[in-house]
């Protein structure tokens, strides 16, 4: 059992990191690759998922407007209107969602809303949490019908 926290500790490390990543990448334009080698060498990874971080950074930011695409029908703003936090943690959370099959659905959103609570405006992790779940549906359809038996 201690294995599986510490993997789970690990991995929530390398959200927190991939969100302030992206974060990075949306505000400065710097390219993946230089925000990647700027973290490792800037932080403490020792007790991190290094390869989920990567995982994270390089897939959101290759893939980034079909994300987008897959969240946007469920948002009530433009993605403009969206905060840099808000919209990264959403592209994030949808990445996982879609990729990231390993990581149950539910661990996705929570993950994603304890980020938008640490980072976010106030009712930040609402709107992160109501617009995952969403997506879930449309993503996660196998998962969801297998928790309703």
């Amino acid at each position: 059992m201690a294995e599986h926290n510490a993997t789970a500790a690990q991995r929530r490390k390398a959200r927190h990191f991939g969100l302030q990543a992206l974060y990075q990448w949306t505000l400065s334009g710097a390219t993946a690759t230089d925000i990647e080698a700027e973290f490792l060498v800037d932080n403490d990874f020792q007790h991190t998922d290094g390869e989920y971080f990567s995982a994270v950074l390089r897939g959101v930011t290759k893939d980034v407007e079909a994300l987008e695409e897959l969240f946007f029908p469920f948002l009530d703003r433009s993605l403009d209107a969206l905060d840099p936090i808000e919209r990264n943690l959403l592209r994030l959370g949808t990445f996982e969602l879609r990729d990231r099959l390993d990581v149950p659905y539910r661990v996705v959103i929570s993950e994603a809303v304890a980020l938008a609570k640490k980072f976010g405006a106030t009712d930040s992790h609402r709107y992160v949490n109501a617009v995952l779940d969403k997506i879930a549906r449309d993503l996660r359809t196998v998962e969801l019908a297998q928790e309703g038996q």
